[in-house]
């Protein structure tokens, strides 16, 4: 759950400065070796958007599988993901791990909410700023 708040959090960060908007789509990368399992990253980040203004938003995850590389032979393609050779099968030479780290924010997409000036509705009176439109023209 924490990754998927961490997201949010970043991207409604990345908002601020565009004043209010709705998160639309999220693309983040997950490496093989990040520790971040693909489907639990969706589940939380459903259970994060579900009932704010972000609702529906949708989340891609681009995979990014880990590499095992021979000094000599370069990649071998023969490992099976989620399973480790320590020495190659062409030349028995060790094996190094590269990639597979990743936990990236790629992009994402938004779409700016409108905003109509709106008079005070509480008892002051008082003119209380801005009330963000959805797009359709509706207030929230």
């Amino acid at each position: 759950m924490g990754v998927a708040l961490e997201i949010h959090r970043a991207c409604r960060a990345r908002l601020a400065a565009h004043g209010p908007a709705r998160i639309d789509r999220v693309k983040v990368a997950v490496g093989e070796l990040s520790a971040v399992e693909p489907e639990i990253l969706r589940y939380a980040w459903e259970a994060v958007v579900c009932d704010g203004p972000d609702a529906g938003a949708e989340l891609e995850i681009e995979w990014r599988p880990a590499r095992q590389v021979c000094a000599d032979c370069g990649e071998i393609a023969e490992r099976v993901e989620g399973d480790w050779l320590r020495f190659c099968p062409r030349c028995d030479l060790p094996l190094s791990v590269e990639g597979g780290r990743d936990l990236d924010l790629v992009q994402f997409a938004f779409t700016p909410l409108l905003e109509v000036p709106r008079v005070g509705s509480d008892d002051d009176g008082a003119d209380d700023g801005p009330t963000p439109l959805a797009p359709d023209g509706n207030l929230p």
